[in-house]
């Protein structure tokens, strides 16, 4: 799994579209395997982007959960405990 793709579902206040779209963008960069495609293959990858986006929106909107909903900034503070312990700080 790509790092850089955090977590969507069943938090308060619920997932902006710019985080969908964040997530979509870093998934479609690591299928492609690059970050910035050529012109040649920009129309795709936007297309991919969008799609992505898109269905991902759905999903998040449709999954439904008894857990509370989580707290970003706990979420937050708890990912950088797991950096510091992994990289040292």
């Amino acid at each position: 799994m790509c790092r850089n793709i955090r977590p969507l579902n069943n938090f308060a206040p619920p997932a902006t579209n710019d985080e969908v779209h964040a997530a979509a963008l870093q998934y479609v960069r690591k299928v492609a395997g690059t970050t910035k495609p050529s012109a040649a293959n920009q129309a795709a990858f936007d297309r991919a982007v969008h799609e992505i986006a898109h269905l991902t929106r759905h999903l998040v909107d449709e999954l439904v959960t008894t857990a509370p909903p989580k707290n970003r900034e706990v979420e937050a503070e708890k990912a950088r405990a797991r950096a510091r312990v992994r990289y040292g700080a």
